[in-house]
């Protein structure tokens, strides 16, 4: 019986040391500041106007929104650009997009696709950047332009906003130059 008590009271005292030096320290932690969004939407219908006539029109399923106005894009989103007249002249699609509103600046990524209605053309890219203050896109990615007839590839691009104009920085395989 003695020997029972005896080993009962090592682990007795073993349980207790365990209790004394595994809780000895409090740690004191800073709570962490919540960087993620602040608000969310669904189903979002924006509209950007100058001198009372519809610019830009987008539509997005989801929008987040942070508290330093950035705005989150996570299940893509659509955009139509219209004319000073009304006249819709290309369109945007992306599969995820930033807006960082510190530089006024887009990020659209994933499959991303900018049509010029007018001309028929297709830009076809996985990262763009836009920046609607300068009505540009631009881009280091390799790109994919398809015309009515034929087709352009390279990497890097510079272009306004409804694709009426653009700069290849690096053009890749053949392709037609008409001389005036």
């Amino acid at each position: 019986m003695a020997l029972f008590i005896f080993m009962n009271t090592r682990y007795l005292w073993l349980i207790l040391a365990l209790l004394v030096f595994g809780c000895g320290k409090n740690e004191i932690t800073q709570p962490l500041e919540y960087t993620g969004p602040q608000s969310e939407a669904e189903g979002v219908e924006l509209y950007y106007s100058e001198n009372q006539q519809v610019r830009v029109k987008m539509l997005a399923d989801v929008v987040h929104e942070f508290s330093n106005g950035d705005r989150e894009f996570p299940k893509g989103l659509y955009i139509e650009f219209y004319d000073v007249s009304g006249k819709l002249e290309s369109t945007l699609r992306a599969n995820h997009a930033y807006y960082n509103k510190t530089e006024d600046q887009w990020k659209a990524k994933g499959k991303v696709e900018v049509v010029n209605l007018e001309k028929n053309e297709q830009l076809n890219t996985e990262e763009l950047y836009w920046r609607p203050a300068k009505e540009e896109l631009f881009t280091e990615s390799f790109v994919t332009i398809r015309l009515q007839k034929e087709v352009i590839y390279g990497e890097g691009l510079e272009a306004k906003q409804d694709m009426s104009s653009y700069t290849i920085k690096k053009p890749q395989g053949e392709f037609t130059i008409e001389e005036n």
